[in-house]
């Protein structure tokens, strides 16, 4: 039997979960209610038949599986304002939230409710989601499966500890946004060397989309794959050493790692 969903936070993410659910067929429509404060901006999934409000009581009473999708400094103001609709028995909370902990959330809601930490990305809305999942200790093994199965209609899905949350966020989520600019600056590249901007791009695109697929379905290190590609003395060997020597590998590392530190402090 299905379970009643409720986005608390309709932003980018929120809407995005919804998109998924929705054309994965994991949930109907009107089995999905998402909230947010200007509901007219949720008029896209209203038209497809969830449930839009901007009552966050009202859509935690008509549901079990309540996904907290707001900001990181809205989390207690939500919490208390939804809290006495809260059941222990019949709730679980799922919070996509970063630098939120697991027991900050059980302090501020302080009734037995499983919760769970689940770092999903953009790429949800067309079932292409990297999704790092972690749960409470007093989560039933049914629960964490139907969390889990949730999220796999999704796209992938790896169960980690929640201390690599952060470092979870850093590398899948914000990872999207790494993969965008790798595509941009590739996109900029082939106009150079004679593209168009729309050939461009669907050559970009489609060729990470490849090599990315070679990865997940080979199960192979990016270095063999190189290697099929590099032949001496050829372009694709001097094109990976000039971008080594203005510091592309190191740079994107030292990206990700400054990414890190600023959840840190953030949270």
């Amino acid at each position: 039997m299905s379970k009643k969903i409720a986005i608390i936070g309709g932003g980018n993410l929120g809407s995005s979960i919804a998109e998924g659910l929705i054309s994965s067929k994991f949930s109907k429509p009107a089995d999905i209610i998402v909230t947010r404060r200007n509901i007219k901006l949720l008029e896209g999934l209203r038209k497809k038949g969830v449930v839009v409000t901007s009552n966050n009581s009202e859509a935690v009473k008509k549901s079990e599986v309540i996904i907290l999708a707001v900001k990181p400094f809205q989390v207690k103001e939500v919490i208390d304002g939804i809290r006495k609709e809260l059941t222990a028995g019949k709730h679980v909370v799922v919070s996509v939230i970063t630098g939120v902990y697991i027991d900050d959330i059980n302090s501020i809601i302080k009734k037995s409710v499983p919760v769970f930490r689940a770092m999903p990305n953009t790429a949800i809305a067309i079932k292409e989601s990297m999704t790092c999942l972690s749960a409470s200790k007093d989560a039933p093994a049914t629960l964490v499966d139907y969390i889990k199965s949730l999220f796999e209609t999704l796209g992938k899905v790896v169960t980690i500890d929640e201390k690599l949350m952060d470092a979870a966020t850093v590398l899948g989520a914000c990872g999207t946004a790494y993969a965008m600019r790798y595509i941009r600056a590739n996109i900029q590249g082939g106009i150079e060397i004679g593209f168009d901007a729309v050939t461009a791009a669907l050559i970009a695109a489609q060729t990470v989309k490849g090599a990315a697929e070679l990865l997940l379905q080979k199960g192979t290190h990016p270095e063999q794959e190189i290697d099929k590609v590099t032949t001496p003395k050829g372009c694709t060997i001097a094109g990976l050493n000039e971008m080594e020597h203005q510091g592309f590998s190191s740079s994107l590392i030292k990206g990700i790692a400054i990414s890190f530190e600023k959840i840190g402090k953030s949270s």
